[in-house]
C-alpha cells in the first residue's frame, strides 16, 4: 500500500495534471468509452516528455498541440501501476460521472415538469404558454432541475391558477404562499417562487418584470395579491361615501372641500366604504386628477386615479362601487399598457371606455410630438380600430394631452 500511494503521488505532478483532467472530461462525456484522443494545447516541456513516455513517439519541442490516444494512456497506466485509466482516475479523484446519463435524466425531469405545467387549465392562454416557453429557453427551468427545485414550477402554476380563479378577491401573499407550498415566506422578495410567478404575471400584463420593489408590489396587486395592505393605495377626488365609519366621514369631508384623498386597502377593509357617486370617472395619471381638483373646486364628477396599473385598493373601492350600482367610465394612456389596463377594467368591472376611441387617439396624435410605442402590442376590443391606428402610427399619446376635453367632461357631469 505505501508503494501504491507513492506511485500515485507521482501522477499528481504538474506534468500529469492537465493530461489526467482532459482524460476525465473525455471519459465523462463518453460514459467511460476508451476511444479517441485527448489533446494538450501549448504543452510544457515536462508535459511533452510525459507524452513521449506514454506513446513512445518523439514529439518536437515546436508542437503546439499534442494528441494522446486514450488506449495508449490506459495501457501505460496499467503496465506501470497495475490499474488502467478508469481505475486510476477513480482512485485519484473519485468515481467518474456519467454525463450523458445525467443529461438524459435532467432532460427527463425538465420534460416532466413542463408536461405537468402544460396540464394546467391555464395552458390554453397565450401568456401562460409564452411564460413556460421563456423559462424553458433561457435556462431557468434547467437551473431549477439541477438544484432539485423543479417542484417550484408546479407551485408557481398553483399560485397562478389561484390568482386567476380569485381574480375579484384579494389574498395576502403569506396566505397564498402557505396554500401553495406550506411556507408563508415562499413569496417574499427574491425567492425562486416569487421570481417565477412575477415573470408569469409580467408576461400576462405584457410588460417587463419590474426591478424596483414598488413595481413588483404593483404587479402582485394587479393580480389580486397583496404584500402590504397599507402600501396599497388609491387616489380619489369628490368620492363621497355612504356609511357611518370614520373613513366615510373623511371621504365626505374631502369631497365637500374638493381635496384629493388617498385611501389604503387597510382602511377599505376595516369597514364598509361604499362610494356615494353614481358615476365615477377613472384616469391613469395623477396630473389629470390634480388639474381636476383645481378646476372643479369641490364640484363636478367623482374621479379616481389608478396611477398606472390599478392597485388592490383601487379594485376594492371600484368593485364595491359597482356593487352598489355605480357606473364606471375608464381611460388610460394611449399606449399598449393603457389598452391592457382598460380592457381589464371593462372585463372585470363592466366599465365603459372614456375618450378611448380611435377618433380620440387620432385627434390627440395631431396635437403634438409623441414617443414611440414600446412593448408587445395589445388589443382594444371596445374599438378595434384604436389598436390598428396605434399600430400604424407607432406613437404613444399620454392622457395629459386630452386634458381640456377630460376636464370639460368632468365639469359637465
Amino acid at each position: 500500500m505505501p508503494t501504491e500511494r507513492r506511485e500515485y503521488d507521482e501522477l499528481q505532478g504538474e506534468e500529469w495534471t492537465r493530461l489526467l483532467a482532459a482524460a476525465r472530461r473525455k471519459l465523462e462525456r463518453t460514459s467511460g468509452v476508451l476511444d479517441g484522443d485527448i489533446g494538450l494545447t501549448g504543452p510544457s516541456e515536462a508535459e511533452r516528455r510525459t507524452v513521449i513516455g506514454i506513446t513512445g513517439h518523439y514529439r518536437p519541442e515546436t508542437a503546439k498541440r499534442l494528441a494522446i490516444p486514450l488506449r495508449d494512456l490506459d495501457g501505460y497506466l496499467h503496465d506501470r501501476y497495475g490499474t488502467g485509466l478508469l481505475q486510476t482516475l477513480g482512485r485519484l479523484h473519485g468515481p467518474l460521472r456519467d454525463r450523458p446519463a445525467e443529461r438524459a435524466d435532467e432532460d427527463a425531469r425538465r420534460e416532466q415538469a413542463l408536461k405537468s405545467a402544460h396540464s394546467s387549465r391555464l395552458a390554453r392562454q397565450g401568456w401562460f404558454a409564452a411564460w413556460l416557453e421563456r423559462i424553458a429557453a433561457d435556462g431557468t427551468l434547467t437551473r431549477l432541475v439541477r438544484r432539485g427545485d423543479a417542484p417550484l414550477l408546479d407551485a408557481a402554476v398553483r399560485v397562478l391558477e389561484r390568482l386567476s380563479r380569485d381574480q375579484v378577491g384579494i389574498v395576502p401573499l403569506p396566505v397564498l404562499a402557505e396554500w401553495a407550498v406550506g411556507d408563508t415566506k415562499a413569496l417574499v422578495p427574491g425567492t425562486p417562487l416569487e421570481q417565477l410567478v412575477l415573470r408569469a404575471l409580467a408576461q400576462r400584463t405584457g410588460g417587463d418584470l419590474p426591478t424596483e420593489r414598488a413595481g413588483r408590489r404593483a404587479l402582485w396587486e394587479s393580480a389580486g395579491a397583496i404584500a402590504d395592505d397599507l402600501a396599497s393605495q388609491v387616489l380619489v377626488l369628490n368620492i363621497g361615501a355612504m356609511g357611518d365609519t370614520v373613513v366615510c366621514d373623511w371621504l365626505r369631508d374631502a369631497a365637500d372641500f374638493g381635496i384629493p384623498f388617498r385611501l389604503t386597502l387597510h382602511q377599505l377593509a376595516t369597514g364598509p366604504v361604499v362610494p356615494a357617486a353614481r358615476s365615477i370617472f377613472i384616469c391613469e395619471n395623477p396630473a389629470v386628477l390634480r388639474a381636476a381638483a383645481g378646476e372643479l373646486q369641490g364640484s363636478g364628477a367623482a374621479l379616481v386615479c389608478t396611477e398606472g396599473v390599478p392597485s388592490a385598493a383601487c379594485h376594492k373601492l371600484l368593485g364595491d362601487a359597482v356593487g352598489a350600482g355605480a357606473r364606471l367610465h375608464w381611460r388610460a394612456d394611449f399606449d399598449w399598457a393603457g389598452l391592457r389596463i382598460t380592457a381589464g377594467a371593462l372585463a372585470r368591472h363592466g366599465a365603459r371606455p372614456w375618450r378611448m376611441t380611435a377618433a380620440d387617439y387620432t385627434a390627440a396624435l395631431s396635437m403634438g410630438e409623441s414617443t414611440p410605442l414600446a412593448g408587445p402590442p395589445a388589443a382594444s376590443p371596445w374599438d378595434p380600430d384604436l389598436a390598428r391606428a396605434m399600430n400604424e402610427s407607432g406613437s404613444t399619446v399620454m392622457e395629459e394631452r386630452l386634458l381640456p376635453a377630460l376636464l370639460s367632461d368632468l365639469t359637465r357631469t
